[in-house]
């Protein structure tokens, strides 16, 4: 790709030009610079969905250099250049969808987890750093000198599946999920990455997992309540309801993680998941009943019970 130090508003990047064909009316941006429109744009979408300025500034620039195929520090080094029409357009139309409230993860196609870009899309949650915690304390009980089998419940985009291979490149994984949308995104995560150790299969749960052993059971599975009201706010509006909620309590989901793992875990085994705030104690609760040992939760970086983990007895 051409260096984005070489742009100039006579060259606007191939993406930009694309956005503006077809357009029969000036975008209300047009002749300006980056410099006289990113405050316009940082008011707008602080106003819209009632942001910090400081946050609503940056997801503008995001906006703007995705919308130009340029890194942000282009649009510093470029910051009085005039916008085209056509890069004008492109710009509009993102900060519109994110007007709306779309998330910017789905706007741009990808998310940072674990220091690795993930493409995400509508049809699978957006990657968040409180499921890195569940990453490190699986990191923690995988050895590095040795093959392990690993069962990813709910895959998803994959990020963690396809981040506990490539950190542990001996293991072999197994992502499961019940969308075949989602099992194209993990697929295509892994293929882009480079994880050829992670294996993809379609399952209600462990319903296609076969008799299979693992040494990890992962999962980030839906656990919020079917009436939570943050369900219609924010981000969560726009990603996949299956992928969300589990019934009354938000546990229904966990109840069946819990109850079928036992007779997939090899001796010493762990299950590990990600659950709510307030879910921790329950959660423990049923990781015992099943006559795991060693349960236990670790906090988030917020202080607020985020992962519990319970260990197959040793024969």
């Amino acid at each position: 790709m051409t260096s984005p130090t070489r742009r100039t508003a006579l060259s606007p990047p191939p993406q930009a030009r694309e956005a503006g064909r077809g357009s029969a009316a000036a975008s209300p941006a047009s002749g300006n610079t980056v410099s006289t429109l990113l405050p316009t744009l940082t008011d707008r979408l602080a106003a819209a969905l009632d942001l910090e300025r400081r946050e609503a500034r940056l997801e503008a620039q995001i906006l703007m250099a995705h919308a130009l195929g340029v890194e942000r520090a282009w649009l510093v080094a470029h910051d009085r250049d005039a916008l085209s029409e056509p890069q004008a357009n492109a710009i509009e139309a993102l900060v519109r969808r994110r007007e709306g409230g779309e998330p910017v993860a789905y706007i741009l196609g990808e998310r940072e987890f674990h220091g690795r870009l993930f493409k995400v899309s509508p049809d699978v949650l957006i990657p968040r750093p409180d499921t890195e915690l569940l990453v490190e304390a699986a990191l923690a009980r995988l050895p590095a000198d040795r093959p392990a089998r690993v069962l990813d419940l709910g895959t998803g985009s994959g990020c963690v599946a396809v981040t506990l291979a490539l950190e542990r490149p001996r293991a072999q994984v197994l992502a499961v999920d019940v969308s075949p949308a989602a099992l194209s995104v993990a697929r295509e995560n892994a293929r882009r990455l480079g994880a050829a150790n992670v294996a993809c299969v379609l399952s209600d749960w462990y319903a296609a997992v076969g008799v299979k052993k693992f040494d990890i059971i992962v999962s980030n599975p839906p656990y919020i309540a079917e009436t939570d009201a943050h369900l219609a706010q924010g981000d969560l509006r726009f990603e996949p309801r299956h992928a969300l909620s589990s019934g009354a309590d938000g546990l229904d989901a966990i109840r069946l993680l819990v109850a079928g793992a036992r007779q997939h875990m090899a001796p010493g085994g762990w299950l590990l998941f990600e659950h709510g705030w307030r879910q921790g104690p329950a959660c423990l609760a049923l990781l015992a009943k099943s006559g795991m040992e060693e349960t236990q939760s670790w906090r988030d970086l917020s202080g607020i019970e985020r992962v519990s983990a319970g260990r197959q007895p040793k024969p």
